[in-house]
């Protein structure tokens, strides 16, 4: 009785969802389909969304793979986007290990700072991250990349961490201080494992940050042979005369692949990972 009295509410609810999801995919799956059509095709009238199977084509595929500085960018972008997730996992997860197990002077204050630093935009330290990238000479260099988009993910994850940490009993740290085991050993053996799930679900985060950032990359890097997938995406706009916006599609569909493997093989701990780094208790 009670489930029929609630049919009509789950029902909306139902349909809310799948509208939800609806406006969620529709975008990937026209970027997609236009990918699949002949380059030009998009401004074909009458228009149509979905390709049918003679249209089907994967000239622009071919084209992506036969420049061979897609490769490069495709590498760049890889070797930033992991290199950002394992430096930033390690510093965020001693820092809340820090923030979680001792209390010191300005400990509060410490941690008040690296919140509001989650608060000021990004656009207005550009200035300042620019004449720091040119006094240690890293322009035109992945090293111009990697410590700042560490910098930028550092407070969110160390916050969510140090939520995490707070949960893990202090027993444990006890019980190797008994054994002769040091602080050391408490945050790799004890600490960092067992906080994994919030470690992986603030990496998919920060791989997502490093993996799509566009201005500052743009900034710093000319050279092409440098450059990430955003920078190398843009560079289909205005070519030739006009948007090539068959490989646009193209390129930015292959750089979804690696952003929908790191969901699927880190999924389980992403929704663990950020309801306990929430929640202290």
């Amino acid at each position: 009785m009670k489930l029929r009295r609630n049919l009509p509410v789950y029902f909306l609810l139902y349909i809310l969802l799948l509208a939800g999801a609806a406006i969620s995919i529709l975008p990937m799956v026209y970027m997609i389909n236009i990918s699949l059509k002949p380059n030009g095709a998009l401004f074909e009238y009458p228009p149509k969304f979905f390709p049918t199977i003679a249209e089907i084509t994967f000239e622009n595929y071919v084209y992506i793979f036969g420049q061979g500085k897609f490769y490069l960018n495709f590498l760049n972008s890889i070797i930033v986007s992991l290199a950002t997730v394992i430096i930033s996992a390690i510093v965020a997860s001693a820092l809340a290990f820090c923030f979680a197990r001792f209390n010191f002077k300005g400990k509060k204050f410490f941690f008040a700072f690296i919140i509001f630093t989650m608060i000021i935009p990004g656009t207005t330290l550009i200035v300042p991250q620019y004449e720091l990238a040119v006094k240690f000479k890293v322009l035109n260099s992945l090293l111009g990349l990697i410590p700042f988009y560490v910098a930028w993910v550092i407070p969110f994850s160390t916050f969510m961490i140090k939520g995490f940490m707070e949960n893990i009993p202090k027993d444990f740290d006890e019980a190797v201080y008994i054994d002769g085991g040091s602080v050391y050993t408490v945050f790799f053996k004890i600490a960092f494992p067992l906080a994994s799930p919030a470690v992986a679900s603030v990496s998919i985060f920060n791989f997502l940050t490093a993996w799509e950032e566009y201005p500052w990359a743009n900034i710093v890097i000319s050279d092409n042979v440098k450059r990430t997938l955003p920078i190398a995406i843009s560079g289909f706009f205005g070519q030739h005369q006009f948007t090539q916006w068959g490989y646009v599609f193209a390129l930015s569909a292959l750089s979804l692949m690696p952003v929908i493997l790191v969901f699927i093989f880190f999924q389980k701990y992403f929704i663990s990972g950020l309801t306990s780094g929430g929640i202290k208790g």
